[in-house]
């Protein structure tokens, strides 16, 4: 079923993900500035075999296609194919290397290349694993069967307490209308605790799970919560649409937790990502 929730989002897939909308509102999220310390912990040299999990529009994908060039491989998954298809725009990488498809589903193994299940150099994820509420554990054993022994799992996503202030003002503002919010919630921030465990269970051994707050900088926040908070907005109205999401906007400048610079014009969102670092268990010295 689409998700469209008004004539402010042009084109969105089965998903409910926009490409365009994604990089109209959210460059932030692939911007150098908050992807560099990531990238960094991914070390990714020539000659690896990188899969990048939660792709998106592509721009992270390509540089690190550039860092393991000429001989290394990256290969990128998402679940929209919308995001895809701008992947493709983006990297210039062959069909084979971006693949549609749900990180959480086991069966996705079946869709990769044949060369990768096993014998991943690195697994890389931003700003995506968080939208796998369904499943976090189905990630981390797809991630688990895809790297080789000794491989290295480098992911950053939303940790405990990220967008609470949005997030708190979207729940108000279901309850208000008699709709039960947290059937609609698809995001998963997770503890370092909760997501060791996690880690621990799919056989993979914790280099480093800590909160990195992270307060980001945007201009349009009805945007955002057209853009990130669609699962909330379904079966809504079209008509009735604006006037819940002005109501959040509202919330959240009366409460301060979703921080307005009047003078710069600009909402400061309390983003809170979990850095994660993991090795394939039984395979690193220490």
């Amino acid at each position: 079923m689409s998700r469209t929730t008004g004539s402010d989002i042009a084109h969105r897939d089965i998903t409910g993900w926009s490409a365009t909308e994604y990089r109209r509102v959210a460059p932030y999220v692939f911007a150098p500035e908050a992807t560099a310390p990531i990238l960094s912990s991914l070390g990714a040299s020539p000659g690896d075999k990188v899969l990048d999990l939660g792709c998106g529009s592509g721009e992270v994908t390509a540089e690190i296609a550039r860092l393991v060039r000429p001989d290394g491989i990256v290969v990128g998954v998402d679940s929209s194919e919308d995001m895809i298809a701008r992947a493709r725009e983006t990297t210039m990488l062959p069909d084979t290397h971006l693949i549609v498809g749900d990180i959480q589903d086991r069966k996705i193994l079946r869709e990769l290349p044949p060369d990768l299940v096993g014998k991943c150099d690195k697994i890389f994820s931003s700003a995506a694993i968080h939208w796998c509420s369904r499943d976090p554990l189905g990630v981390l054993a797809n991630v688990h069967n895809l790297l080789k022994r000794g491989g290295l799992f480098v992911a950053e996503m939303g940790g405990h307490g990220n967008i609470a202030g949005v997030r708190d003002a979207l729940h108000a503002a279901l309850r208000k209308r008699g709709i039960d919010p947290v059937a609609r919630d698809p995001w998963f921030f997770p503890t370092p605790d909760q997501y060791m465990g996690l880690l621990r269970s799919a056989n993979l051994d914790p280099l480093q799970v800590s909160l990195h707050p992270r307060a980001t900088p945007f201009a349009d926040l009805a945007g955002w919560i057209h853009l990130f908070g669609v699962h909330f907005l379904e079966g809504i109205e079209s008509e009735d649409v604006p006037e819940l999401v002005n109501e959040v906007v509202a919330s959240c400048r009366e409460s301060g937790r979703c921080h307005w610079d009047e003078g710069k014009k600009l909402w400061y969102l309390d983003y809170v990502r979990l850095r994660v670092i993991a090795v394939k268990a039984g395979d690193h010295d220490g």
